[in-house]
């Protein structure tokens, strides 16, 4: 949408253009910002102002409104250190997939898409050129919410292929939303791994002056090349403060915050590291070790699983439709793990049929158990899995690369049952 004749006229007279800073006084106020674009939904008679602040401001410009500008834009054309740098330091791949901590402002619309490359991305963060050597690659760049199977599974391939040519360890710049589902998929697909994968993302974007990106790509860069962990981890602030980052298990960890810095949490385990800004690591719980181990991806993912919410007087008919669709199903059930009598005939048949139903809890903290109540023993008697104290995120995942491993209904159900990626509490990991 264009601007009204009058206001595009009041900004030729003032030779006002996108990138100036304007300063607009109405009725006793003054605003100071950058002029950007409008959208397609902005009133004809709004100019736009993009704050100190990093927030977009819309301002309604009438009669009686003063316009002004303070200062000229400049384009400035931007000269990224060299990413490597020479220095012999340790060799680090970053591989790029969009998301928030990979932004940049279109101000064709003022709102954040993803960036172009790695190479851009790293070009915000030149310190870490002081830190490691940087192999960036875009592998894709799409928002999380957009993340597919295939996208995980080409981005394990890449990873497995860079681990295998002997780097010190892996950054992966990922979207917060669905952050978790892939590293828990990256985790089962990887299996053993010689050096840390590491995913990081930001709950504020770069144009703002509280984004999470810089520290926590420095973070990741930093963690890599001093710890000794090998395993495939998140790493996000720990508290809303800039003070440290907290390191998280891949199949323990989920976004419990749509919007703070420390959103991200390890449920029914702690992290397994903290780092403060400074680079200290303080180690919070056992860990794989880097060793020479050569990575031997297995990428076969089942997509026909799914992940089922319970809720009271769900309805029979819709719930064994699912069912009868899906090679697997997770339920996140109520409570110890608990569905409606109603929706257990529908759970056997479909057990009988060769699905494999596992169940985890809403709760998500502590652990499912089938053998207090009576629903919980019926269930059981149906041939359900317990999902122990996996997330019922994680289970999902999990499901679906075992499935795409076996087509065995016993044997599914055995390596559910298995901790193979550190997913369940208390248990020794079989692989």
């Amino acid at each position: 949408m264009s601007y009204s004749p009058s206001l595009l006229s009041l900004l030729q007279s003032i030779g006002a253009a996108e990138g100036d800073r304007l300063v607009v006084s109405s009725d006793g106020r003054e605003l100071s910002g950058i002029l950007i674009p409008h959208n397609e939904f902005s009133d004809p008679d709004v100019l736009v102002l993009k704050m100190k602040s990093g927030y977009n401001v819309g301002v309604m410009i009438t009669p009686s409104t003063k316009v002004t500008v303070a200062v000229k834009g400049e384009v400035r054309e931007r000269t990224p250190r060299p990413l490597n740098n020479g220095k012999g330091l340790p060799p680090v791949a970053v591989l790029g997939t969009g998301g928030t901590i990979a932004s940049y402002v279109d101000y064709r619309t003022g709102a954040v898409h993803p960036a172009l490359s790695a190479g851009d991305l790293l070009a915000t963060v030149p310190e870490i050129a002081d830190i490691c050597d940087v192999h960036a690659e875009a592998v894709f760049s799409i928002f999380s919410e957009n993340m597919t199977v295939e996208n995980w599974q080409e981005l394990a391939g890449v990873a497995a292929d860079r681990l295998n040519s002997g780097v010190e360890g892996i950054i992966v710049p990922h979207g917060t939303d669905t952050m978790g589902y892939t590293a828990a998929a990256l985790s089962f697909m990887l299996g053993d791994i010689p050096r840390p994968v590491v995913l990081v993302g930001a709950q504020r974007s770069s144009d703002r002056p509280s984004s999470d990106a810089y520290s926590n790509l420095l973070s990741a860069a930093r963690f890599i090349t001093t710890s000794d962990a090998a395993e495939v981890l998140v790493l996000m602030h720990e508290t809303s403060s800039d003070i440290s980052a907290a390191v998280h298990r891949a199949t323990k960890v989920r976004k419990m915050h749509t919007s703070r810095r420390d959103s991200f949490q390890s449920i029914n385990s702690p992290p397994v590291a903290r780092m403060d800004f400074g680079g200290d690591i303080e180690y919070l719980a056992p860990h794989r070790k880097k060793s020479d181990v050569k990575v031997v991806p297995r990428l076969e993912m089942e997509k026909d699983v799914a992940l089922i919410q319970f809720y009271p007087g769900m309805s029979p008919s819709v719930f064994e439709g699912i069912l009868e669709k899906s090679r697997g199903a997770v339920i996140a059930g109520s409570g110890l793990g608990h569905v409606s009598s109603e929706l257990i005939g529908p759970i056997r048949r479909a057990v009988a049929d060769g699905t494999v139903v596992v169940m985890t809890s809403q709760c998500l903290h502590g652990s499912v158990n089938l053998n207090v109540y009576a629903t919980g023993r019926d269930l059981l008697s149906a041939g359900v899995v317990p999902g122990g104290d996996m997330l019922p995120e994680t289970a999902h995942v999990k499901l679906m690369w075992v499935l795409g491993h076996t087509n065995d209904a016993e044997e599914a159900g055995r390596m559910m049952a298995a901790d193979l990626r550190g997913e369940l509490s208390d248990r020794r990991m079989m692989l």
